[in-house]
């Protein structure tokens, strides 16, 4: 992408004023975010800053979220140096990626640097890197520890988390996490959501790159919690669409399943797959997955009750099948296929719902990479959604109107965020590792 038609791009992911609410008053949380396609790292990062300091207006600014492209992990440090410098950051985190996305755009697999500007008049701000959260143990002591590390405590309404793919067990401290949340909220809390993703920007260790301010980390993983007069809501939403019966894991050795409901794995595949209509078939070109249920106390399951992960490899011999997570007898699974029919509609319906709470500030995006053109036909289809969710309202003449036009040129909600090698999220008040989602923060002030 050549650098004219990058900054080009950026016009479309100005400041935004949300309506105001009844009860509310100005001089609380507002945020702004800005989007360049320049191959120029000093030159992208000095266009997203004039753009969020165009939407935020005079002063200095809390918190900056940044993400970066692969093509810029080299001058990772610089970028974040002039974004420190130019909006007079007080805190910065930030994470590489293979795609990143401000506004209604998303650069895939090109040049780009995105970022979200927040001023959080009252917020705490609690930055940790994995040094603060290891090394913990299960005790009530280790998880009260870790909390610490993190801020965990009756006033955080968010943590948001980047990780690197190949120096942090991700699986092992997310349920850490989640209990050590859990134990905040037992002291008479109603602890915020644990938003991330892990960083796209390099197949190879060392890689990519996390950021705190203006050190670069090539290992491990950065974060910042919030504290104090903010709202932070979280949308989980699903890309896959389940087919065949609920079967339940009747044999199995880490990640290996032998047997599900008492038939060889690899048999019960080619049993499924085969009364599928030819078009699914079609889907599954893109790849099987296997759906692992969250809560095994429910009577029935639905599309958000599956936590989705990659069915990787097929043993032969054994007619057994590898998936990417651990697996354990007596856990309930469904196979799943890519379907971006499905993806648009669960969006959409979840974006509908966000409309009958307050407009919201501005939002963070953690989506799947294997979204975006590799799932819709047409690039930008998770911040397009978005965008015309919470855009502003039009009158009664427009209204009359069928369809939700966009003026390309007009405001748009305050986006920024990647395209991730695994999205975190919450589904029923703790955070797992998803596969194929997009995960939203929407930053409301507080009612």
């Amino acid at each position: 992408m050549s650098a004219v038609a990058g900054e080009g791009l950026c016009r479309t992911a100005r400041g935004y004023s949300a309506p105001m609410i009844p009860g509310t008053s100005t001089g609380l949380c507002r945020l702004a975010s800005g989007l360049s396609g320049s191959p120029e790292a000093g030159k992208a990062a000095e266009r997203v800053c004039a753009q969020c300091a165009e939407g935020l207006g005079s002063g200095a600014v809390d918190l900056a979220v940044l993400f970066v492209s692969s093509h810029h992990v080299a001058k990772a440090g610089e970028i974040a140096a002039i974004i420190r410098r130019d909006l007079r950051a007080d805190c910065l985190i930030g994470v590489s990626a293979e795609s990143v996305v401000g506004g209604r755009t998303e650069l895939e697999r090109a040049p780009g640097v995105a970022l979200l500007a927040a001023r959080l008049p009252g917020v705490s701000l609690v930055p940790f890197t994995a040094e603060e959260l290891s090394p913990f143990d299960e005790s009530p002591d280790g998880l009260a520890k870790l909390g610490r590390g993190f801020g965990a405590d009756a006033d955080l309404r968010a943590t948001f988390l980047f990780v690197d793919p190949f120096s942090v067990p991700v699986m092992g401290l997310l349920p850490a996490m989640n209990r050590a949340r859990a134990l905040a909220a037992a002291g008479g809390g109603a602890v915020g959501p644990l938003i991330g993703g892990i960083s796209s920007g390099s197949t190879s260790p060392g890689g990519n790159a996390m950021l705190l301010d203006e050190a670069v980390h090539k290992t491990g993983l950065v974060g910042v919690s919030l504290k104090g007069p903010v709202r932070v809501d979280a949308v989980v939403s699903q890309g896959c669409r389940g087919f065949g019966p609920n079967l339940v894991v009747t044999k199995s050795r880490k990640n290996v399943i032998l047997e599900l409901s008492g038939r060889p794995a690899l048999h019960m595949v080619r049993d499924v797959v085969e009364e599928l209509p030819e078009d699914d078939k079609k889907l599954l070109e893109r790849g099987l997955f296997m759906g692992r249920v969250i809560n095994e106390y429910k009577e029935r399951f639905g599309r958000d009750d599956f936590l989705i992960r990659n069915v990787v490899g097929v043993d032969e011999n054994h007619n057994a099948i590898a998936v990417s997570d651990f697996v354990k007898v007596g856990q309930t699974v469904r196979f799943h296929l890519r379907d971006a029919k499905t993806a648009d509609e669960d969006l959409a319906m979840l974006l509908d719902a966000q409309q009958l709470r307050d407009p919201p500030l501005g939002g963070l995006l953690v989506t799947c990479n294997g979204r975006g053109t590799r799932l819709f036909d047409a690039p930008g289809h998770d911040a397009e959604a978005i965008a015309r969710a919470f855009a502003p309202g039009r009158g009664g003449e427009e209204l009359a109107k069928g369809g939700r036009e966009i003026d390309p040129e007009g405001p748009t909600l305050p986006l920024a965020g990647f395209h991730a090698a695994g999205e975190i999220g919450p589904v029923g008040g703790e955070s797992y590792l998803h596969g194929q989602t997009a995960c939203l923060a929407l930053f409301r002030n507080p009612r």
